[in-house]
């Protein structure tokens, strides 16, 4: 929006009317699709999109991988910014609707795990 805005104070079309209609436009645009979801939700998925697995079980699924065209190392990049250095550490990846990979590692602390009743 900003830059539709800049766009019309900046460029050699120097009228406001322009500007009002670009960023109305867009505006209008989604308020409607946010209206279309709320009152159809099986649009939904159309509009927003899916969650994707895209690593199961320590294994890169090259198929969806594919099909999103994201690159393994847009993947490993990601996960060492999650401070995972393999993918055999990865239970789970999932490409997020919007654009987002959320990773899932196995777990091999004792959190959670019931406390041990003590001796005596």
């Amino acid at each position: 929006m900003g830059d539709l805005v800049q766009q019309g104070v900046t460029q050699q079309d120097y009228s406001i009317t322009s500007a009002v209609l670009a960023v109305g436009t867009f505006a209008l645009l989604t308020v409607a699709l946010s209206w279309v979801q709320w009152r159809f939700p099986r649009s939904r998925p159309v509009v927003t999109g899916r969650p994707l697995l895209v690593v199961a079980n320590g294994e890169v699924l090259e198929d969806a991988m594919r099909a999103q065209r994201l690159a393994t190392a847009d993947l490993l990049v990601a996960a060492r910014e999650q401070g995972i250095r393999r993918t055999s550490e990865i239970e789970y990846a999932v490409l997020e609707a919007d654009g987002r990979l959320s990773f899932f590692t196995y777990d091999t602390s004792e959190a959670g795990a019931p406390e041990k009743p003590p001796q005596g």
